[in-house]
């Protein structure tokens, strides 16, 4: 079925409406024994935990799906697709004790990539997630087939859900600039862009295995190399020590063993 992207863009706008001036609360639910096993089956981070950690995990997606609505335009959703959007979510903000997401009021799912008016039909598909600004401020709009990808066994160091949501992470203290002031200490502030701004420059002499997207701005360095810090920690490790140990602390997790 063709949607036209008058009407794609008009659905998008009654949702956001409606969440902006909709108070944000928590409607207490709990994962069954269906959504544990989806859980275990699909996400690795969730997977590698220990029980008590594994109950831990399930509380802050039980909390963050009971919050936020996901919805969906021009595909059909599933538990799954909900539960990867909630653990793109946990994953980054494990290791704080009560975190949540207050500037996001609901999360709307593409079939696949869509251009910067929203459209996923027609030319300039390229984009895979994208957090709202403006009057769209409080929303993330997802890939279905990017979020799926991220937590396939081929995504490598790429995770788009988890990517999208380190936007939101990075934009908590008012600016989205690849600094994450309310996660970081402020005496690590100044080394943190000294580094990044060493790394870009390895990026761009073709000295360095991080995604080359990641030269974009500091939000998308930021945001590229939380990526590949909780999908290949280990490597990350190995080959960036630096950067693995400040997004260890940025983070409150050591995941490299």
């Amino acid at each position: 079925m063709n949607y036209s992207p008058y009407l794609i863009l008009t659905v998008f706008l009654i949702v956001t409406l409606y969440f902006i001036f909709r108070k944000k609360k928590i409607v207490p639910i709990q994962l069954s024994k269906e959504d544990q096993v989806l859980l275990a089956n699909h996400v690795v981070f969730y997977r590698n935990l220990n029980h008590p950690r594994k109950q831990l995990f399930e509380q802050k997606v039980a909390n963050f799906l009971g919050a936020t609505i996901i919805s969906s335009v021009g595909v059909e959703i599933n538990q799954l697709d909900k539960l990867l959007v909630a653990a793109s979510a946990v994953i980054p903000i494990f290791g704080f004790e009560n975190w949540q997401y207050k500037n996001l009021t609901n999360v709307l799912l593409y079939p696949d990539t869509f251009n910067t008016d929203f459209q996923f039909e027609g030319t300039e598909r390229n984009v895979m997630g994208m957090v709202g600004t403006g009057y769209l401020n409080g929303q993330m709009v997802l890939s279905l087939s990017a979020l799926h990808h991220g937590f396939s066994k081929s995504a490598g160091k790429e995770n788009t859900g988890i990517h999208e949501f380190i936007h939101l992470l990075d934009k908590s203290d008012g600016a989205t600039d690849g600094v994450p002031e309310n996660l970081m200490n402020h005496e690590y502030t100044l080394p943190w862009v000294k580094m990044m701004h060493e790394e870009i420059k390895k990026i761009e002499d073709n000295k360095s295995d991080i995604n080359p997207y990641a030269i974009t701005n500091q939000a998308e360095f930021f945001a590229v190399v939380a990526e590949y810090f909780f999908e290949q920690p280990e490597i990350l490790k190995d080959k960036h020590p630096d950067l693995y140990e400040m997004l260890r602390k940025v983070f409150g997790q050591n995941l490299a063993h």
